[in-house]
């Protein structure tokens, strides 16, 4: 793949999310299965966003589930990376002129204590290094017309990242058990997803252990600090202006993330 193709991709990407438009897909400069080349799309887009000012915080996992895994024809997740300014509290307003076409997941985030340097990585190995869990709702966004995406059009876009809002409870993974967790996720106050752990890639541990490969193998290992969200318990929710969205999961409480009535 060379370089003006990697560049054409980014910069289609970067106009879409500056002018608040979307774009039609990167596929078709970069191919819709070349991994190499999309992750190499992010890291233009990411390069450009940390030299601006933005500082890494953490990463993503995204198609953890079966069903958005069949949807794109993948049997594996992806990684999009977090910067500092993509988290806002439960008591800011999400503001709507942020996003395109954002929806709601609700998620564990992990925070981890250690780096993860050398694998094999297994759920079991990767347990130790975690600090603590917090519920999350990882607000997805793409900058492609429509969510038309195949495998690298959401890998280019950073693995279709928006912004995340993390809940204030903290627990270690001797107080909480992150396969076994139960969620609902509600929207002004009407149930909008139900799911479990288990729907996290068989346990959301086992999705930062797939992470903690993918990320060394790309030359970047997790650190120590460093914010993981782990990837959706449940069907994803498209956010309407105005929507004060909650999710409650077993142990670790609720998060709410309330957006703006704010036109684009």
């Amino acid at each position: 793949m060379t370089s003006p193709e990697i560049q054409a991709a980014a910069q289609r990407l970067q106009q879409a999310a500056e002018s608040g438009v979307p774009c039609e897909p990167v596929r078709d400069l970069i191919g819709k299965d070349d991994v190499a080349a999309a992750y190499a799309v992010q890291s233009v887009i990411i390069g450009d966003r940390v030299a601006a000012g933005a500082t890494v915080v953490g990463r993503k996992i995204g198609l953890t589930s079966p069903a958005v895994q069949e949807w794109l024809g993948v049997d594996t997740p992806d990684f999009g990376v977090l910067l500092d300014d993509m988290e806002y509290g439960e008591d800011q307003v999400v503001p709507m002129s942020r996003m395109l076409q954002p929806r709601a997941e609700a998620e564990i985030a992990f925070v981890l204590k250690e780096d993860l340097l050398e694998g094999p990585f297994t759920a079991e190995s990767v347990r130790g290094a975690v600090d603590h869990a917090r519920a999350a709702i990882e607000i997805v966004d793409s900058r492609i017309r429509d969510w038309d995406i195949q495998l690298g059009d959401t890998v280019a876009d950073n693995a279709s990242s928006g912004l995340y809002v993390m809940g204030e409870k903290r627990l270690t993974l001797d107080e909480l058990e992150p396969v076994d967790v139960e969620m609902t996720m509600t929207s002004n106050g009407e149930t909008v997803s139900t799911g479990n752990g288990a729907a996290c890639l068989g346990d959301p541990l086992n999705a930062l252990a797939w992470l903690a490969s993918a990320a060394v193998e790309y030359g970047d290992p997790l650190r120590a600090g460093q914010v993981i969200l782990s990837g959706a318990l449940g069907p994803v929710y498209p956010v309407p202006h105005g929507a004060v969205v909650r999710a409650d999961i077993t142990g670790l409480g609720s998060v709410t993330a309330t957006f703006s009535n704010e036109e684009n």
